[in-house]
């Protein structure tokens, strides 16, 4: 119940308790959340959002494309994949885009917080304790799956291939870390049954945030 008081402390109790939702590249985020938006939950996604602003904001283009050093806009629409192949094959460029996206993605993320009306809402994102801002949210949920079985995923969900996941899974936080950081794991390998995880979840959230 810590987590419900540090929110009542800091917001008056009048936003919902803060849940983050994290896992690498084909850990199942997305599908664990379509499953919380069922039960009523609201859900964000930082990818959205970050990518909502590469396409909307000319001041955001012109800045990656001088980090980039090439326009990597087709029609106005930013080529992710393009941009993916530049900072994958360079540390010093991606280190800078996230510098520039990130603080953007969390701001975005921290306004949605504030006007959601529900007991708990969810900030879907890769990418949390890498960029510490795990300290804008209450409680953590990692979504935990066999390197093998992500690599699959992500190959065949992006119609990429294994070099380019398994250099994305290279630099993301090592699996066994994150999920230590976390105070919930799913599972999510095919097998463990992932619905009765999500229901067992959903319902200590809603005791945190002081339903139940």
């Amino acid at each position: 119940m810590e987590a419900t008081n540090n929110r009542q402390a800091t917001n008056g109790g009048s936003s919902p308790l803060r849940v983050g939702v994290t896992g690498g590249i084909g850990s199942g985020k997305s599908v664990v959340c379509r499953i919380f938006a069922c039960l009523g939950v609201p859900v964000f996604n930082a990818d959205d959002a970050a990518k909502y602003v590469l396409s909307t904001n000319t001041d955001i283009r012109s800045r990656i494309n001088d980090i980039l050093e090439e326009d990597v806009y087709v029609g106005g629409v930013p080529d992710t994949s393009r941009m993916g192949q530049i900072v994958f094959s360079n540390a010093t460029k991606r280190r800078q885009l996230e510098a520039l996206l990130q603080p953007l993605a969390i701001a975005a993320g921290n306004h949605w917080m504030t006007v959601q009306t529900s007991p708990y809402a969810i900030k879907e994102a890769a990418i949390f304790f890498e960029t510490g801002s795990e300290r804008y949210v209450d409680v953590m949920v990692g979504i935990s799956a066999p390197q093998e079985l992500r690599i699959q995923r992500a190959v065949s969900r992006n119609n990429s291939n294994r070099e380019r996941i398994e250099k994305v899974i290279s630099i993301q936080m090592n699996d066994t870390e994150k999920m230590r950081r976390c105070q919930f794991v799913i599972l999510n390998d095919n097998v463990v049954p992932l619905i009765p995880q999500v229901l067992q979840i959903h319902q200590h959230l809603l005791q945190m945030a002081g339903l139940i």
